[in-house]
Formats: C-alpha cells, sequence, structure tokens
C-alpha cells in the first residue's frame, strides 16, 4: 500500500496521506514521497491547486515513534533536515495555493504541516494537537514559526507547553483555522474550495502567497514597495487582462493562469 495517494482532476492534485492504521503518522517513505508529489505539483502546469488530506478517521498523527527509537531507523536530526523542514518548505514555496482538508485528528508534526498551508478547513469532530512537550520535545515543522502569527504569543505559548487538545471549532474561534464544515459535507465543502481555487488566476494568487508570507518578517516601508512591484506583475499578466474585460464585457471569467 503506498504510503501517499495522488490524483490529478480539474486542475486540483489531491494528496492523501494513506497510513489510516498509524492515524498517518509519518515514516521515512511517506515523507519522502509527499516530497516528491509536492515537487511534481510545482512542475505540472495544469495543476492549479493543492488539495491535502488524510486517509481514515485521523489527517495525521505526527511523526511514526517507532522509526525514531529504532536503532536503523534515521534519527532525529535526519528526520527534521529531510523529512520535515523540505516538506514545510515546499509548502510554503509552492507557486500555487494548498488547502489542508482536516479530516481527523492532527498532531505534532501533523498539526504544523497542516498550518503551513494557504488555507485550512476541518471537520466538526477534528482536533490539533502540540504534542512535543508531552514527549520532552519542541515543536518543529514550523510550529513554532507559524502558531504564534496565527493566534497570538500567549496562546501559542500555552498549547505548545501544556499540549492541550484544541477542537476544530475552538481552533476556528482563535484564528488557527479557516472553516470548520460538518462532518457529513466535510469532502463536499472543503472540495468546493479547491474548486474555486483552481479555477482563479494562478500567477495571482502565488503573488499573494509571496507577499503576505513576506509581510510576517518586512517592515511597512518594504511592504509596501513588495506590494508595488507585484502588483505590476499581477497586471501584465493574462488572467488580468481577462479579469478586466469580463467585468466590462460583464460576464464570468475564464482564467488560465497565466
Amino acid at each position: 500500500m503506498l504510503p501517499i495517494l495522488f490524483t490529478i482532476e480539474g486542475g486540483i492534485a489531491t494528496i492523501t496521506l494513506n497510513r489510516p492504521d498509524k492515524l498517518n503518522s509519518f515514516n521515512r517513505e511517506m515523507a519522502l514521497l509527499l516530497q516528491q508529489k509536492l515537487d511534481e505539483c510545482a512542475s505540472t502546469k495544469n495543476i492549479r491547486c493543492v488539495y491535502i488530506t488524510g486517509a481514515g478517521k485521523g489527517f495525521c498523527a505526527g511523526q511514526d515513534l517507532a522509526e525514531v527509537v529504532d536503532p536503523q531507523g534515521p534519527g532525529m536530526q535526519r528526520i527534521l533536515s529531510e523529512h520535515y523542514n523540505p516538506i514545510i518548505a515546499r509548502i510554503r514555496n509552492l507557486q500555487k495555493p494548498v488547502v489542508a482538508a482536516v479530516n481527523g485528528v492532527a498532531a505534532g508534526a501533523g498539526a504544523n504541516i497542516a498550518l503551513a498551508c494557504d488555507i485550512v478547513v476541518a471537520t466538526q469532530s477534528a482536533s490539533f494537537i502540540q504534542a512535543f512537550s508531552k514527549l520532552g520535545l519542541v515543536p518543529d515543522s514550523g510550529g513554532t514559526y507559524m502558531l504564534p502569527r496565527l493566534i497570538g504569543w500567549q496562546k501559542a505559548s500555552a498549547l505548545m507547553m501544556l499540549g492541550d487538545k484544541i477542537a476544530a471549532p475552538q481552533a476556528e474561534q482563535m484564528g488557527m483555522i479557516y472553516k470548520v464544515f460538518p462532518d457529513d459535507d466535510f469532502v463536499n465543502e472543503s472540495k468546493k474550495i479547491a474548486v474555486t481555487l483552481a479555477q482563479m488566476p494562478t500567477k495571482g494568487l502565488a503573488y499573494i502567497k509571496h507577499v503576505l508570507g513576506n509581510s510576517m518578517t518586512n517592515n511597512l516601508e518594504q511592504q509596501l514597495q513588495l506590494e508595488d512591484e507585484f502588483q505590476q506583475k499581477a497586471a501584465n499578466t493574462n488572467d488580468f487582462k481577462e479579469g478586466i474585460q469580463s467585468f466590462l464585457e460583464k460576464r464570468a471569467p475564464q482564467f488560465k493562469g497565466e
């Protein structure tokens, strides 16, 4: 059984974490294959949105601890440098929107991979856990970067130190995730978001992702300059021309991601 399932349909690449008997916890094979599929998403022109979810009852329980304690395993340093850090970098550098469809528990690295995505939605019954402290570890996979920027320093500090289990509705309320859907409607509603994104101006969305990401470290003057630079890039795309033309002609735009 492949640890990653991958399909392309209607401009959407669906990546399914597929170790359901282990709540989709990561081992080396799964981590390296996910990187490979993210690279394929980056290089395939007709992919205009990436949708990441989990098989079975969970999204991702983080690292498979059996691999950590295996004397023949990769070891903690390689797990971070060769597994999780490259995954986070690929998600953030991907010039296409990435949706995390959290269908169950997202713990440890699984939670932080979800939070690295551009839009995070979850089922009503899903939960998020910064589980690291209960093992004497430090949050990784970009968690110490993303979480305080999403919910603030104080809440992030408490969740990381206490390891509280946060139900999806609470995560939505505190701004950790975008939206929660009822379990029965989740697949349809979360896919609607991916469909919408796949039909939008892909380059423009990539520029939003880039400019927004830099806003976390830029001062105001730097950010204004960056907005100016990327607004000019956006104004030179074919999709911008189509957007203007469709507005003038009072019709729905037909964006091609160019």
